[in-house]
């Protein structure tokens, strides 16, 4: 079996969540805009999910209706630090769901698969979980996410040292995240986009915030430490450019398979030919 190159350090990842948790609601603001509109999401299936297992959410899902059709929740994180109290609470990690299979009517996951490993593995473990006809939904950051800080500290690095190193981590784009719901085995996959761009008056405001998030670097491979000057030219850069940021949250959906569901048609299996369709149309 081929190892995925381990891009990230999820114990790394796991403490910067943690030291974060006596604070995080004061810069949950893309978290609490991805849990509104997961919970708009399940109000619009309109159906009921006894048994639910959200990963990343915390308190947050506390923003849940009663229209979103949630029963029991099992709450789920890498850094036990970040596990709201009360209710039932797994910490774990999304490379290595301790879930029983075929157990759960819904999975949610909230801005953590950014930094897993295996994408495609962390994915197929969510599927397994749950039950045929369950349901998969994860916000995800996409490619354009930091757009602006990273461009403005590779600048300011290359300017004041004459080099520069990944200080922030890659994301993947939506048809990247499309496949790897396909090649996890989920049925009807969905993705789409929501663009958020933030101004900040005060650029340092921007490294507080992802902070805050526990959204600092948590690559394996080490960088040069990160000077002073480095910084103080990269935030200038990135006021001068307009001091605006973007991120992107793509909400992966999917479904685990049953035979109820729609099926595409087999080749060769239509009425009528192309041939025929186009004569009719003439």
């Amino acid at each position: 079996m081929t190892v995925p190159p381990q891009i990230f350090d999820r114990k790394l990842y796991a403490r910067r969540r943690g030291r974060t948790a006596g604070n995080v609601a004061a810069y949950d603001f893309l978290h609490r805009r991805a849990m509104e509109d997961v919970n708009d999401r399940l109000e619009s299936v309109n159906r009921q999910f006894p048994l639910a297992a959200f990963d990343g959410a915390g308190a947050l899902a506390n923003l849940l209706t009663q229209k979103a059709g949630v029963g029991d929740l099992i709450n789920i994180d890498l850094a036990p630090a970040r596990l709201p109290a009360g209710g039932l609470r797994l910490a774990a990690d999304a490379e290595a769901l301790p879930i029983k299979g075929e157990s759960l009517d819904l999975f949610v996951s909230m801005l953590t698969l950014h930094t897993t490993n295996d994408l495609v593995g962390a994915l197929t473990q969510a599927r397994m979980a749950l039950k045929p006809d369950g349901l998969f939904i994860a916000a995800i950051f996409g490619e354009e996410t930091l757009s602006a800080l990273r461009a403005a500290l590779y600048r300011a690095e290359a300017e004041v040292t004459g080099g520069a190193s990944a200080r922030i981590a890659p994301f993947a784009g939506v048809r990247d995240y499309g496949a790897a719901l396909q090649r996890a085995g989920f049925a009807l996959p969905v993705t789409d986009i929501d663009k958020v761009s933030v101004s900040y008056d005060d650029p340092l405001k921007l490294l507080k915030d992802l902070r805050g998030m526990g959204e600092t670097r948590a690559l394996r491979t080490k960088a040069a430490f990160l000077r002073r000057d480095v910084v103080l030219r990269a935030m200038t850069i990135f006021a001068e450019s307009g001091g605006r940021e973007q991120f992107e949250i793509v909400y992966l959906t999917g479904w685990a398979p049953h035979e109820s569901q729609q099926q595409p048609l087999k080749p060769g299996s239509a009425k009528m030919s192309l041939k025929d369709a186009i004569k009719g149309a003439s």
